[in-house]
């Protein structure tokens, strides 16, 4: 008996695969095409002139448009808006033929209902072998939901714009009542005083901040005139309320009785009254009277806690005036205040301020500007009286920059030199 290797042939077997495959085959050329009429975006691909030689049915859908009125009727700019077209025949087709594609742009369809539809169109040129192009293959994205998201961003940032203008509107409107407000605290103009000069400079540190210095000069009579310079703990509407408190009680005080002592006495008891009920309010302050006198001009002055006077003499030299015992005025029921008597000849200035220009911080280390420093500035400057003094203090705050965090009150008063 003859044995044979190898299987039998299986002729029913191999026409199994091969109807298999056809329908495989076929499967997929029905899923390309319907992927292609169904596909969550527009296509469509038009001649070399805009010419619509082929388009699916999601495209037609949103146009609300039949095959038969599109394919060989329309070219592709007809689907546009008007603006939609203007900008395809001026820049959207010459991109087109220099570059060969154009992708991501915004374009308004005229979809169904007329409506405007927003759409992104990237277009791509088809081309033979030989590099001639044959047709314009076109995918049209809906952009209806990105539209309203921009939309609904752009009114976020409107929104936003007009409340930082409100806000930025809001705040000028403070800052003005505010600066109008701080000016009431202060003299509109110091009086003119026959044989003296005056000067006066005010820095705020913040203009949205009611600050608590204060300064006045005015007339007791009989040649005699008043004069004080001060500093409210705290800032704002509080600290506003003792400013002016605080120069109403000195000025009437001081017409009763100008004795400097009797003065700062009594206005510590007006505040220590005012305020005992746990919001304590208290001041430093200078009160001091001008006495002229034959060749010079004979100063009395007390001080309340308030950094001291600072003298610029005609030769030169500068110094402070010594306050010692002044306690701060308003915080206890009983205090003691010290007086002090100088004389400004011609030529000296009497300098008052506030710890605005001590405590400013300066350099690298932010360190304290200081009493030392405040008297050798002033050594350095000429004897040309208190508004050339006033002027060269007021370029040193400016020069402090952020340094300067507090606000500063500066009055100062003198004697003018004789003309040469």
């Amino acid at each position: 008996m003859t044995c044979r290797t190898g299987q039998a042939s299986d002729p029913g077997g191999e026409q199994d695969a091969h109807a298999t495959d056809a329908v495989f085959t076929s499967l997929l050329e029905d899923s390309a095409e319907e992927l292609y009429e169904q596909a969550p975006c527009g296509y469509l691909s038009t001649l070399m002139d805009g010419t619509i030689a082929k388009i699916n049915t999601t495209l037609l859908e949103w146009l609300d448009l039949e095959r038969s009125q599109v394919v060989g009727r329309m070219r592709f700019a007809d689907l546009l808006t008007v603006g939609g077209r203007l900008y395809h025949e001026t820049h959207f087709a010459p991109m087109l033929q220099m570059q060969g594609e154009v992708g991501g742009i915004a374009l308004d369809i005229k979809g169904a209902g007329k409506q405007r539809m927003p759409v992104l169109v990237t277009s791509k040129v088809k081309v033979s072998e030989d590099g001639e192009p044959l047709l314009i293959r076109t995918t049209v994205f809906d952009a209806r939901d990105r539209r309203a998201y921009e939309a609904e961003l752009l009114r976020g940032r409107k929104a936003a714009e007009e409340a930082r203008r409100q806000a930025e509107a809001d705040r000028a409107r403070l800052q003005e009542a505010l600066a109008v407000l701080q000016q009431n605290l202060l003299p509109a103009a110091l009086p003119a005083i026959p044989g003296l000069e005056a000067g006066s400079h005010y820095h705020t540190a913040s203009p949205d901040l009611l600050g608590g210095d204060f300064y006045d000069l005015f007339p007791l009579g009989a040649d005699r005139w008043a004069f004080f310079l001060g500093d409210v703990c705290g800032k704002g509407p509080q600290a506003a309320a003792v400013t002016s408190l605080t120069r109403y009680t000195l000025r009437a005080a001081a017409l009763h009785d100008p004795d400097p002592v009797t003065v700062l006495t009594t206005l510590n008891t007006v505040l220590h009254e005012r305020y005992t009920s746990g919001d304590t309010r208290y001041c430093t302050t200078i009160f001091g009277v001008l006495d002229p006198g034959g060749d010079h001009v004979g100063v009395h002055l007390a001080s309340g806690g308030h950094p001291p006077a600072l003298i610029q003499r005609a030769d030169g030299t500068a110094d402070y005036l010594p306050t010692p015992g002044g306690m701060l005025v308003g915080v206890l029921p009983q205090v003691q205040f010290t007086a002090a008597h100088t004389r400004l000849f011609p030529g000296d200035t009497l300098l008052l301020y506030t710890d605005g220009l001590t405590e400013a911080r300066i350099g690298p280390e932010r360190e304290l500007y200081g009493e030392d420093a405040l008297r050798a500035f002033t050594a350095a400057q000429p004897p040309a009286g208190p508004r050339a003094l006033i002027g060269a203090l007021t370029a040193l705050l400016a020069g402090f920059g952020d340094g300067l965090d507090d606000d500063t009150a500066l009055l100062a008063l003198g004697v003018p030199a004789p003309r040469k």
